[in-house]
């Protein structure tokens, strides 16, 4: 289906009046259109790890076991620190509460369960099959629902809004969380009791900074020891756990879900608080959806089925074990649990596993911009390669000094693990919900499922992810507020874009020439002609690139070869070479071309230009020039936005990258001409 036959329901985001992308009509004429179904392959469910890099360069060289390897460092880095403060944080609301061993078990019960209904069945065994060509995550799962319902949905194109929003809250937070959870170790360092307490935050905040601050020199040569180091992060979970499970052996009551449900019953409204401590077990459980096109489902699946499930619940259960024989522990028990001798080793590796953990974050957070800005939620932002042989190391700049910026923020604020756990859970609850509403989209439309499986598959985790986003909820006095502040901020300016790019296009549009008029009335009084192809990048093909029109009008020439070009974003995540580049003549004179890149790759015009030779099309960089067309906007309160909103758009434009960088276009061969626009 042609993108102009898609519309939203009450919003109309086609090509003729949306330019939600990489680099439409924002300041420049840069010629990028949205997501477009125009590429010939349907998305597949079942896809092998070796489709996608960086996991398909693993896979050549190390096989299933690499990319295994791989995945427990990358993708379970964040669910792999949550020992560190879930059981502590569940177990002192639950002790308020029934108290006794009830309150141990139960929660310990609800920690396990949580681990297999969210994780295990909701994003193993399920979510994992609504891949977009291999790819997950919320942004993968918008442009896949998007096409099995074979048009624009407005709700459906919200939520994907929201559930982006909401990835960047959990992104600042996890980090913060996770590394002072781990520097808190020293409160109780052997020797020292309590005399480094007033450096926690410093140091912290030291490592953190030196985190952020090695993002632009790339994680590539890092990142093969992230997998050993949390292997043996997550060995170390298990063996303690182990270890302790004998102080106690009744804990292993807590396998039964019956403790559980006692507990909720028993401490009535509490339980029902205990519950947004108990989520924060499974808090990175989306990173497994998240990262399935790096590593591919088998290793992601056979890491947590294999190695990291058992060595969490024999975490948990040993946890639970020793507060059962010694209550005092439950002040801080997973540091209890270590024994002296290894206690220095285990905050090393403790602090190694955090910082793991937030790389995997950060790096989430420049993939979710790059997806965002292809398409089009965004404007276009200076993203960067940090790998010239392995594909998807990016470093976004703008993103990496707010985050840090917003994680020194948190830990100036909040000062302790336990204060920032009122904050954790709103934005990864959110983001659980919103995936389980698009997957309904997938499961009717693209599964063809009958509509009783669907019902006995969503709606449970539907109430599930409901539940614990409510209990969460129950934490904005104490901190949630912040995320959906930040979420709510992101939200507006992902609308402002999306409607000020629609206003744009629909004014440009009406004030333009047909380029089939324009030709004709070019052939009725040829002008002035200069050797040479001149190519003219636009966001609309049918209409008259503002950049032709100046040069004629200004210059009066035209050029003896000219080529209108436009750059779509596909709704898949990458687009095969032989799809890349599509050649539409028009006369003598013109000619159309279209550039195809899915929306996690980066766009390289001279690259596929070179494409266009098997086409019959010979590009000499050193004689084409590139026309731009810049538009320079006016805020008018009399129509389009309210005022303060046009304002913001017109920032957000300015502040957009330069499509010549973004595209990779050589600058000496780049012709600027600009309008000035009303919005």
């Amino acid at each position: 289906m042609s993108l102009k036959a898609r519309r939203f329901e009450g919003l109309d985001l086609s090509s003729e009046t949306r330019r939600i992308r990489m680099a439409g009509d924002t300041p420049h004429d840069a010629g990028a259109l949205p997501a477009a179904s125009n590429t010939p392959d349907k998305p597949t469910h079942a896809t092998g790890p070796e489709s996608h890099a960086p996991g398909g360069q693993i896979a050549k060289h190390g096989g299933f076991w690499a990319l295994t390897l791989g995945a427990i460092g990358v993708v379970f880095g964040d669910i792999g620190t949550s020992p560190l403060y879930a059981l502590r944080e569940a177990i002192a609301h639950a002790q308020s509460g029934v108290g006794g061993d009830l309150a141990v078990i139960g929660v310990v019960s609800l920690a396990f369960w949580a681990l297999m209904v969210v994780v295990t069945f909701k994003y193993v065994f399920f979510l994992m099959r609504a891949d977009n060509k291999g790819e997950g995550g919320t942004l993968s799962l918008m442009a896949l629902a998007q096409f099995a319902v074979g048009r624009r949905s407005a709700w459906i194109f919200i939520l994907g809004v929201c559930g982006a929003a909401l990835f960047y809250g959990d992104g600042i937070i996890t980090p913060a969380i996770s590394v002072l959870s781990a520097v808190e170790g020293l409160q109780d360092a052997p020797g020292l009791s309590g005399r480094l307490d007033p450096f926690i935050v410093p140091i912290s905040a030291g490592i953190l900074i030196a985190l952020f601050m090695v993002q632009s020199r790339g994680t590539a040569s890092l990142a093969k020891y992230f997998g050993p180091i949390t292997a043996v992060w997550f060995l170390c979970l298990g063996a303690l756990g182990l270890y302790h499970i004998f102080d106690d052996i009744s804990v292993l009551r807590a396998l039964s879900p019956h403790y559980g449900v006692m507990l909720l019953i028993n401490d009535g409204f509490l339980g029902f608080i205990i519950l947004g401590s108990v989520f924060l077990a499974v808090t990175g459980a989306e990173a497994l959806y998240a990262d399935m096109g790096h590593f591919g489902k088998s290793p992601i699946r056979m890491g947590w089925l294999a190695f990291v499930l058992p060595c969490l619940t024999l975490n948990y259960l040993g946890q639970g074990a020793l507060i059962l024989d010694n209550p005092g522990a439950a002040e801080n028990p997973f540091w209890n649990m270590v024994p002296e001798f290894a206690y220095w080793p285990m905050l090393i590796l403790a602090t190694a596993a955090t910082v793991i953990a937030s790389q995997a974050v950060i790096t989430g957070a420049f993939s979710v911009t790059q997806q965002a800005v292809q398409l089009g939620l965004l404007p276009r932002i200076d993203i960067r390669n940090t790998s010239e042989t392995q594909a998807g190391q990016i470093f976004v700049p703008a993103v990496n000094t707010f985050l840090m910026v917003g994680v020194l923020v948190l830990l100036v604020v909040f000062q302790s693990s336990h204060n920032l756990t009122a904050a954790y859970g709103v934005a990864v609850t959110g983001t659980m919900l919103v995936n389980t509403l698009m997957a309904y989209s997938v499961i009717t439309k693209g599964w063809k499922w009958p509509m009783w499986a669907v019902a006995g598959t969503l709606i449970p985790f539907a109430f599930i992810d409901s539940v614990f986003l409510t209990s969460n909820l129950l934490k904005i006095p104490d901190g949630a507020w912040m995320p959906l502040v930040l979420g709510a901020c992101l939200v507006l300016i992902m609308w402002t874009w999306v409607r000020g790019t629609q206003i744009l296009t629909t004014k440009t549009r009406k004030d333009s020439l047909p380029l089939n008029d324009l030709i004709e009335m070019l052939q009725a009084r040829p002008p002035h002609r200069a050797p040479g192809t001149a190519i003219f990048l636009t966001s609309d093909p049918d209409v008259a690139p503002v950049a032709l029109m100046h040069n004629l009008k200004h210059n009066k020439v035209l050029h003896e070869k000219n080529v209108i070009l436009t750059v779509r974003t596909s709704e898949r995540p990458r687009v095969k070479e032989a799809d890349r580049v599509r050649m539409e003549p028009i006369n003598d004179d013109f000619k159309k071309l279209t550039i195809t890149y899915g929306f996690m790759e980066t766009p390289n015009v001279p690259r596929a230009l070179g494409l266009c030779r098997k086409q019959g099309l010979k590009f000499d960089i050193m004689s084409t020039s590139f026309f731009l067309g810049r538009r320079s906007l006016i805020p008018s309160a009399r129509q389009g936005m309210p005022l303060w909103q046009d304002r913001l758009f017109i920032f957000l434009m300015r502040n957009a990258a330069n499509p010549t960088d973004f595209f990779h276009i050589p600058p000496g061969r780049v012709v600027e001409l600009g309008a000035q626009v009303a919005v």
